[in-house]
């Protein structure tokens, strides 16, 4: 079969897509990382149970899993006034690089008897460092390349290859971390984000620029208020682009577009609470079911198998009620996460767990969307950054409290109160909400 028969068999909202020869080879690398990221999902945990002192399994998976994000918040921070003015592609491929060479350090280590829990959390806290920075390169040079139109389905394939990782990746490591050390799976991570490091230095978005349609009205009125304010808050002698080397910029700017400030809250909430069910699954599956890898790659299989189709039906979708559906999608993941605290069977909770994917897929695709439409071309890394450091301070820090809680609650008691708490939250979003579109608007709505 040819690639133009291939092509024709896709739906008719990604055809043009595999029309765009960069994306068409950037596509394969960030699923082979997407891959061994899936992974990593059993492998990081797996590990970090096999080497953690006695009793203490809990508390180093909550820190290991910690280790693994949250050090990307504070790099997008502390390394805004060197990095904001790179290019997206070499900001993807520096995060790319970093990550192979500090996962890459974790089988070597196991391999010499050296693998010490504080250097196993230290190795995945460096190799995150740079996480902000690659994934708003990930996003930003998609939007160079494409025009706005072909954007939603670009960024429900991206977070559909995510999705599709989670399927693969969780039932790959459960089947090999039969054989091998989940360290070695770690390292098979760090050879994905090498191979990812190499295609992006071969991809770059025509003429370096990104792809844009002419500024509107209150595109330009954002660029020049930020200014602005960023020329009075650093001093006259700071020029008109200081605001851009600020750590703060790109929240600063996101004050300027309070729904892109509600997705985000809303956001940052749901991961925050689904990070105490990510520690408290693992623990479920051993302590609970007295099963192995095997059942904890499955519960994450038909997890991403749920999303790759919620994903793929997000990206046919030219126009998404967006606030309906965001609260519907974090209601239904939390109503999913219920049965676990009602003792239910293995066989009726891997079912709820496939159900949740499938009403998480859309989320990702429709948030970045919203994003790239909403911010200026100019500002995009930077509020994309800026958007993934505050979210990477969420799930994070809810599974850090993971082990605490689960060695208080068990961990059927703490997945049944992330998911009530999950279903409050949409509530709440719902109510507020509800109460700010009765408020009369202060500006026109532009766009």
């Amino acid at each position: 079969m040819t690639p133009a028969q291939t092509t024709r068999l896709l739906p008719q909202a990604y055809r043009p897509l595999f029309a765009h020869t960069g994306f068409r080879r950037l596509l394969p690398a960030l699923a082979a990382s997407d891959l061994g990221d899936g992974m990593s999902v059993v492998a990081v945990a797996w590990l970090a149970i096999e080497i953690a002192p006695p009793g203490r399994s809990g508390l180093l998976l909550g820190a290991a899993l910690a280790a693994y994000a949250l050090p990307g918040a504070l790099g997008a921070l502390l390394f805004g006034r060197l990095l904001r003015r790179l290019p997206a592609a070499r900001l993807l491929a520096a995060d790319s690089r970093i990550r192979a060479v500090l996962l890459g350090c974790v089988p070597l280590a196991w391999a010499a008897g050296l693998l010490h829990p504080v250097l196993y959390v230290a190795l995945l806290a460096g190799s995150s460092v740079l996480h902000a920075w690659g994934n708003a390169g990930r996003y930003s040079l998609v939007a160079q390349m494409l025009p706005p139109d072909q954007r939603l389905a670009a960024n429900a394939l991206l977070s559909s290859s995510v999705a599709a990782s989670i399927v693969v990746g969780p039932a790959l490591a459960g089947f090999l971390a039969a054989g091998v050390s989940p360290a070695w799976l770690i390292g098979l991570d760090a050879l994905s984000f090498a191979v990812l490091a190499v295609q992006v230095g071969r991809v770059r978005a025509p003429g370096g620029e990104p792809k844009t349609e002419p500024k509107t009205e209150w595109e330009w009125e954002w660029e020049w208020e930020s200014e602005a304010e960023a020329e009075a808050e650093a001093g006259p002698q700071a020029g008109a682009g200081a605001g851009a080397e600020r750590p703060s910029a790109g929240l600063r700017l996101l004050r300027k577009q309070p729904e892109l400030l509600g997705v985000l809250a809303l956001t940052w909430f749901f991961n925050f609470l689904y990070g105490p069910a990510e520690v408290a699954l693992p623990l479920h599956v051993t302590d609970d079911l007295h099963a192995g890898a095997a059942l904890l790659g499955l519960y994450w299989a038909l997890f991403g198998a749920g999303a790759v189709l919620g994903g793929l039906a997000a990206g046919a979708l030219r126009r998404f009620p967006l606030w309906p559906v965001t609260l519907g999608i974090v209601a239904g993941w939390g109503f999913a996460l219920v049965p676990f605290g009602l003792g239910a069977s293995a066989l009726v909770t891997l079912a709820c767990f496939t159900l949740g994917g499938l009403i998480y897929g859309p989320f990702t695709a429709l948030s970045y969307t919203l994003f790239q439409e909403r911010t200026p071309a100019a500002w995009l890394t930077t509020v994309l950054a800026a958007r993934s450091a505050a979210l990477l301070t969420a799930g994070p820090v809810g599974t850090a409290l993971g082990g605490p809680l689960t060695a208080l609650m068990g961990p059927r008691g703490v997945l049944a109160a992330s998911g009530i708490a999950t279903v409050a939250l949409a509530a709440v979003g719902a109510a507020v909400r509800l109460r700010s579109t009765r408020r009369p608007a202060s500006r026109p709505v532009r766009g």
